[in-house]
């Protein structure tokens, strides 16, 4: 495809999903950054009218992101105090766009880099989101010797590396890591009933028929936004073909009549019938309420509910709340990752480098993080900066196989996420397995 008409197809594609809706996430947005805005973002940082009109910025720096939430806006804001402190002669802008659930952001972004007036640097998932949206188009500059330089070859998991590369060369640097394949439960529940955290389907099934029976809901799900099914059924089908075949399954090597494939979706159809008659009505927080109020048990969500339950909610993890990996996959971490790249064109390359070394440092990501409630990218962070749920997180994100979140737009393009996040949705509410296979292959047929 010629580069006009495939700018012109993702800039259409990006406005279509603006224009949509404010509160869907998914395709836009990773559930973190996506949840957390809808529960804070009521208000945008100074330098957005600027953004939105794609004007370039005064300032020596701009960062370009959609964290306006509690948490993740004091983390970025703290990592810009802390460069600002290093780096006193560098006029900093913080250029977040807020709403949508950094849809608007998308929209900006892909306006600004088409009209070639790039931020000097924003946040962009790792993975296909990068790769297919910037890499692809000749958008990003290589930071192989960057990396060289400030010695952040073995300070990540090389699986990560993997994420942010395209051809051997890198193009961002991981800031942080959130988990998608983890169930947070109400304690107080599980304790009434008797009960212990599944390790299997089959474990789960059981213990979601005695909750059935005592009137709890078993699984507390918020489907208003298209992206948290998605997310149960990639974490189903982790677990049902493991990372080597789950990344096939993206790749093209696996078919979606595999008979592990259909397996998963019958999982999947099963897991449905446990969840909350209201779920469409509802956001992801909406749905971690009723596990907060025990008129759920539990809920499959990534570790930006952690937060949620923690700050929001003031819940004890480990007294009022406690987490599990999602059954079938322990050994295996659905990652996603927020990075920062050297979008090419800037004319401050020098300073856009000297802010991308603090976020690959061990100072910026535990400065970042813990406000976040994200775990670092890096290996070698200071564990004593995290909680008892951060430091279990940081042990399984070291040892575990990483697997790339389709629902947090890692695995797959975003045109291509677009089409299963509707096929998702559309089997919640009819149950027809055969349809939803058939509509996730021919999405696949028609990149």
């Amino acid at each position: 495809m010629k580069k006009g008409m495939w700018w012109m197809g993702l800039l259409g594609l990006i406005l279509i999903i603006a224009a949509c809706g404010s509160g869907s996430s998914g395709t836009e947005e990773s559930g973190g950054e996506a949840g957390e805005q809808q529960s804070g973002e009521t208000k945008e940082s100074s330098g957005n009218e600027e953004a939105a009109a794609g004007n370039s910025s005064e300032a020596d720096l701009e960062i370009f992101s959609w964290w306006t939430g509690a948490g993740e806006e004091a983390g970025l804001n703290a990592l810009i105090d802390l460069f600002q402190e290093k780096h006193p002669d560098i006029t900093v802008e913080n250029a977040a766009v807020a709403g949508g659930a950094g849809t608007n952001a998308k929209a900006v972004l892909a306006t600004r880099m088409q009209g070639n007036d790039p931020p000097s640097t924003f946040q962009v998932h790792a993975g296909a989101e990068l790769n297919e949206s910037w890499v692809a188009a000749d958008k990003m500059e290589p930071l192989n010797d960057f990396y060289e330089e400030e010695g952040l070859m073995d300070k990540f998991p090389q699986e990560l590396i993997d994420m942010v590369s395209q051809n051997r060369n890198i193009y961002s640097v991981p800031v942080n890591i959130h988990r998608g394949n983890v169930i947070f439960y109400n304690m107080s529940v599980f304790e009434e009933h008797g009960l212990e955290p599944p390790k299997t389907f089959e474990e789960f099934m059981e213990v979601a028929d005695e909750l059935q029976a005592a009137g709890v809901t078993p699984l507390a799900l918020g489907d208003k936004e298209t992206w948290p099914a998605t997310q149960i059924f990639e974490n189903i089908l982790l677990g049902t073909l493991g990372p080597e075949d789950y990344q096939a399954l993206w790749d093209g090597d696996i078919a979606f009549d595999d008979e592990r494939v259909v397996e998963a979706a019958e999982t999947f159809k099963q897991m449905l019938g446990y969840v909350n008659e209201d779920h469409a009505s509802r956001n992801w927080q909406d749905s971690a309420q009723l596990v907060s109020e025990g008129k759920a048990a539990m809920i499959n969500m990534g570790d930006w509910a952690k937060g949620y339950f923690s700050n929001d909610l003031e819940m004890e993890v480990n007294e009022d709340f406690g987490y599990f990996t999602f059954p079938e996959t322990e050994g295996n971490f659905m990652v996603i990752s927020d990075t920062f790249g050297l979008p090419s064109g800037v004319e401050n390359e020098d300073q856009v480098k000297e802010f991308l070394a603090l976020l690959g440092s061990v100072e910026g990501q535990d400065t970042f993080n813990p406000l976040k409630g994200s775990i670092p990218a890096r290996v070698d962070a200071d564990e004593s900066n995290y909680d008892e749920y951060g430091t279990d997180t940081i042990e399984d994100f070291r040892e575990a196989s990483l697997a790339p979140s389709l629902a947090h737009g890692s695995a797959a393009s975003e045109g291509y996420l677009t089409k299963a996040n509707q096929a998702v949705n559309i089997f919640v509410t009819q149950g027809d397995t055969n349809r939803l296979l058939q509509s996730l292959e021919n999405a696949r047929s028609a990149q």
